[in-house]
């Protein structure tokens, strides 16, 4: 019985090779469609049985590229593999396409392969120079034309410390420009195929100086030294110049002019009465000019209040401040006033002025004066203010100080000290020195 099955399936395929020899072409291969990425190596392939004395032929559109074992096309870069397999080597975009491969019979059987052939990103960066400069208020327009295949993606970033993306698309517009908008900026074209690409811009936005600066009052005394400080902003960068009185200053033995970065300084060192006054700092670029002022100065510096606003007695208060000052000081004036305060209103009493005799040399900078204040109300809040005279003039008015005495029906508490304060308006509070300024003059 097993020799029976044996023979009968060798008759069977003895048969099958008859039919196939009698048969015409056949593909064993199928088509395809191929994926590959520039520059790689592609094998499409033709495998055909029977093909007998008919001719194989591969195309592309109406060009033939081989016939038979015949390669017609110059391209070098395509040649038959095992056969009529066709391969191209060094792939690029202009291979893609559909690739016949044809039997040249009547029938015209034919098997096609598609190519898709995969593209890096490549960019094209405007402006080319990759910088661009515009006017603060103007605006710039950054491109990235980006080309491969897939197609690629272009997103924008700034380049800071948290490199903000700002968009995508092949442009970057930007309007309204501000100092701030200055800086690197970048676009990151990608299609997944190899590595994405980036291009960086650099943004200059153009602006006249901006002068900020460290003191506007300096204080100084003769032999000592001064050091002024400003701080210009400008693009283009500026030119800075320093003025004494107007007067353009120069260096010399005492007066020494330094910049780092955008800080500029003006140091004097032993501090000569012709040194007192006021100085500039003036920068100037092609887009305009700014300038500052400073006032180095040998007055006293404002009076610090150290006493604390919670008197310990009823109708006295020991009224402690501090006094910046070279020389000695010569004179010290107070004024003070009682504030009637209720629920909805602070309502301010008569200035009272009082001369403090000058303090013994204090032999530092810093001058400590207090002085008792007697036949105040219990349970009042007052308001003061000081001033301080030296050989140079008086200074500026210090800032009013409140406090309050114990007793009465009302005691004041050091948590209301301050909203009263701030409950007074800022019109109120410049009424309130200058009738002090007035009145204090009256008496000089």
């Amino acid at each position: 019985m097993e020799i029976y099955w044996m023979l009968l399936a060798a008759v069977f395929i003895a048969a099958q090779a008859q039919n196939n020899r009698n048969d015409g072409p056949r593909f064993l291969s199928r088509g395809h469609s191929f994926r590959t990425v520039v520059g790689d190596t592609l094998l499409l392939p033709c495998q055909v049985q029977n093909l007998g004395s008919l001719v194989l032929l591969w195309r592309r559109g109406p060009a033939v590229l081989t016939a038979a074992s015949l390669m017609v096309t110059r391209d070098e870069r395509f040649r038959l593999v095992d056969g009529y397999n066709l391969q191209i080597t060094d792939v690029g975009p202009q291979d893609a396409g559909d690739y016949v491969c044809q039997i040249s019979d009547r029938v015209a059987r034919d098997q096609v392969h598609t190519v898709e052939v995969l593209v890096p990103p490549s960019v094209r960066a405007s402006p080319e120079s990759r910088h661009a400069a515009a006017r603060r208020g103007g605006a710039a327009v950054l491109e990235c034309r980006a080309a491969g295949n897939p197609v690629p993606t272009v997103i924008w970033h700034k380049l800071n410390d948290t490199n903000t993306r700002l968009g995508e698309g092949p442009q970057l517009q930007l309007s309204r420009l501000e100092r701030g908008h200055s800086g690197r900026y970048a676009c990151t074209v990608d299609n997944g195929v190899g590595a994405p690409l980036v291009a960086e811009f650099q943004l200059q936005v153009l602006y006249p100086p901006e002068i900020t600066v460290e003191r506007s009052w300096v204080h100084t005394g003769e032999g000592f030294r001064a050091e002024l400080l400003c701080t210009v902003l400008a693009d283009p960068p500026a030119e800075v110049t320093w003025y004494q009185n107007s007067f353009p200053l120069s260096a010399s033995e005492r007066v020494t002019m330094s910049a780092r970065g955008n800080n500029h300084t003006l140091l004097i060192a032993n501090v000569q009465p012709e040194d007192f006054g006021n100085y500039s700092c003036v920068a100037d670029n092609s887009l305009g000019r700014a300038r500052q002022h400073v006032e180095v100065s040998g007055r006293p510096g404002p009076a610090r209040f150290t006493s604390a606003p919670l008197a310990r007695a009823h109708t006295r208060y020991l009224l402690a401040f501090a006094v910046d000052s070279y020389p000695p000081l010569d004179e010290l004036r107070l004024l003070y006033r009682q504030l009637a305060i209720n629920e909805s209103f602070q309502q301010p009493g008569r200035w009272h002025d009082v001369v403090i005799p000058a303090p013994e040399p204090a032999g530092s900078l810093t001058h400590r004066v207090t002085h008792e204040l007697r036949g105040l109300q219990p349970g009042a809040v007052y308001e003061a203010i000081v001033q301080a005279k030296n050989r140079y003039g008086w200074n500026e008015v210090s800032d009013i100080f409140q406090f309050h005495t114990l007793g009465g029906t009302h005691t004041a508490h050091a948590d209301e000290l301050t909203p009263m304060f701030a409950a007074t308006s800022r019109p109120q509070l410049a009424s309130s020195i200058l009738l002090a300024l007035i009145y204090a003059l009256r008496l000089i």
